[in-house]
């Protein structure tokens, strides 16, 4: 077996590791390899990140891991990489700084870097410093060929070849400045948006809630703006919100609403909202917390244009018979192997790196 292949099975033995963390619980599976050495203190890590950062609930992060143990299978990871040709890539050190909006955000970047055959080095986000080295370590001890292959730094970022960096867009100025002589991806902000034509069944709408309120809607890939035709009725979405009604019980996500609702009040903004989400009528993508935006629109083809003049700005569309590159309602934070951010193939960048 190469060492590539090594690398691949170690991801495989990770996926079926973190499939005992799940949405529906934690439960023990005596035939996973190593278990003894790692699953109480993985347990411990997901207490330290709740800990560390209130918006990691224990849903969240099992959300979180339980979309990454079903991509981490031989038969997806496999398919994944079938269309690369990764035998003749000359390992390069590739930097990562990782964004820390949700758990594990940037951990697609760091599968990519090592199944193409590099070397990694690792900046974390403060508000994400805890699985990933954990993980990190129980990949060594499935593959031992991976060790000295993962660096995982707080340290100003040395000795590396090319860098994958994921931020704000005003750290993305910075990124691209600083990193210029490197052969770069820069990620700046975007948002997703949602396309309703007024038609759609409570199913959908009911999908479409969690499109907008999985990890409070923090990540580039969550809704946060609504295009809707002319005198469309908010009633029926506002009733399949209503399953979320429980997360203004969450205090940081109370917080901002509170805050959020009393800014628009005085500033005598127009907003409907139901006690947890408001939404606005605003032109903007990016919208705060407990807030969706909502924007009408006249034709389908004007609505396209549009999309097409921001697709800068934008991540994931959500629809159901608008476009080809269309994510179905519910599945945005369920993304697959080859759903790359941005559009930007990572696997493709990193095969091709002098």
């Amino acid at each position: 077996m190469s060492n590539k292949e090594n690398i691949t099975e170690a991801f495989i033995q990770l996926g079926r590791f973190l499939s005992q963390f799940s949405s529906h619980g934690i439960k023990k599976d005596e035939t996973i390899l190593h278990n003894d050495l790692f699953f109480d203190g993985f347990k411990h890590q997901i207490k330290i990140a709740k800990e560390n950062n209130g918006w990691f609930t224990q849903d969240n992060i099992m959300f979180a891991l339980e979309g990454w143990s079903n991509q981490l299978t031989e038969d997806k990871l496999h398919n994944w990489l079938k269309p690369y040709t990764l035998e003749h890539v000359k390992p390069k050190t590739v930097a990562i700084i990782m964004a820390g909006n949700i758990p594990l955000v940037g951990f697609h970047d760091f599968l990519c870097v090592l199944v193409s055959g590099h070397n990694v080095l690792v900046k974390q986000s403060s508000n994400d410093k805890h699985l990933l080295p954990f993980i990190a370590k129980y990949l060594e001890y499935i593959a031992p060929s991976i060790k000295g292959k993962i660096k995982i730094t707080e340290d100003k970022l040395d000795n590396f070849d090319a860098v994958i960096a994921t931020g704000s867009n005003n750290t993305a100025r910075y990124f691209e400045y600083y990193f210029k002589d490197k052969p770069s991806i820069i990620r700046k902000n975007r948002n997703s948006v949602a396309i309703l034509r007024g038609n759609e069944t409570k199913a959908e709408l009911d999908l479409l809630s969690e499109d907008i309120f999985r990890y409070y809607g923090l990540g580039c890939r969550n809704v946060s703006k609504l295009f809707v035709p002319k005198d469309y009725n908010f009633d029926a979405f506002f009733k399949a919100m209503y399953k979320w009604n429980d997360i203004i019980h969450e205090n940081k996500y109370a917080n901002n609403y509170d805050y959020n609702k009393a800014v628009y009040l005085m500033s005598e903004f127009d907003m409907l909202e139901n006690g947890f989400l408001m939404i606005k009528e605003d032109q903007s993508y990016a919208s705060p917390i407990a807030t969706v935006f909502y924007e009408y629109y006249q034709s389908k083809e004007a609505l396209k244009q549009k999309i097409e003049t921001d697709q800068d700005l934008i991540q994931c569309v959500v629809a159901n018979g608008f476009s080809d590159s269309e994510i179905a309602f519910g599945m945005t934070q369920k993304p697959e192997l080859d759903d790359y951010a941005d559009g930007i193939d990572t696997i493709n960048f990193l095969i091709n790196l002098k």
